[in-house]
């Protein structure tokens, strides 16, 4: 399998932890924003990252999935090729409920998560690559989202009441739904991650790094930038901050 990609693209680590959990070897190929139009229009008619190709023998089952785009059609998609070990809870109401979490995480938390991110990027964390490639770059994405400051304070704002939410959650239970991984948890663990770099977020949530910390190792997957493995028991927070 061939996963299409942006390195740096919280939504293709979603991809990643979901093919590391069911245990499938797969290759990256990191393309170049802009140029990537010209590798993934043909492919899916979009210009949007991730895309699997699955690479298949012919057989029904990879009939019509020459290309997989958007990571939520690749949780899908990586369920029916591999039922085990499952993405999805067998509950039908847990079921329901990792999906909403899962579309609330996308829609929400993970586009509030990318304008805090670069936001900050651009300001008080240019030294973690000041070169001009990669500023050039974060100027490209802060114009293309539309990042005033005005906005990114309504993302700041938006992203806290979601930690406040998956914290009743997350805090002290290993799950958000059930009692084993789900998409509930990879799409938090991946979409998230990009906070591990800011300190006001590692201050503040440490709770939330030990869950990506955990994910990570669940899916076998190398940790996000600004996470280590010796993090891992020091950030685990027993009682509240």
């Amino acid at each position: 399998m061939l996963l299409l990609q942006f390195s740096t693209s919280h939504y293709c680590r979603k991809a990643r932890l979901a093919l590391g959990y069911k245990g499938l070897e797969y290759r990256v190929e990191n393309l170049t924003p802009g140029a990537h139009v010209f590798r993934l229009k043909p492919l899916t008619g979009l210009t949007t990252v991730p895309v699997l190709l699955p690479e298949l023998p012919e057989s029904p089952e990879s009939l019509g999935k020459e290309a997989i785009a958007d990571s939520s059609h690749i949780f899908a998609f990586l369920e029916q090729h591999q039922p085990e070990p499952p993405l999805f809870p067998a509950d039908p109401v847990q079921r329901m409920e990792a999906k909403q979490l899962e579309d609330w995480l996308d829609e929400s938390i993970g586009v509030a998560t990318r304008f805090v991110y670069y936001d900050y990027r651009a300001g008080e964390g240019k030294a973690i690559d000041p070169s001009l490639m990669s500023q050039a770059v974060i100027q490209i994405v802060r114009r293309q989202y539309g990042m005033t400051p005005a906005r990114v304070a309504l993302a700041a704002e938006r992203l806290e009441e979601g930690l406040v939410f998956l914290r009743s959650r997350w805090h002290d239970q290993s799950f958000l739904v059930g009692d084993r991984l789900s998409i509930a948890d990879l799409s938090a663990a991946a979409l998230l991650s990009p906070l591990a770099r800011l300190p006001h977020y590692r201050n503040l949530h440490p709770w939330l790094f030990a869950r990506i910390i955990e994910v990570h190792q669940a899916c076998r997957e190398p940790l996000p930038p600004g996470l280590s493995d010796a993090d891992a028991p020091t950030v685990v927070s027993t009682s509240s901050p």
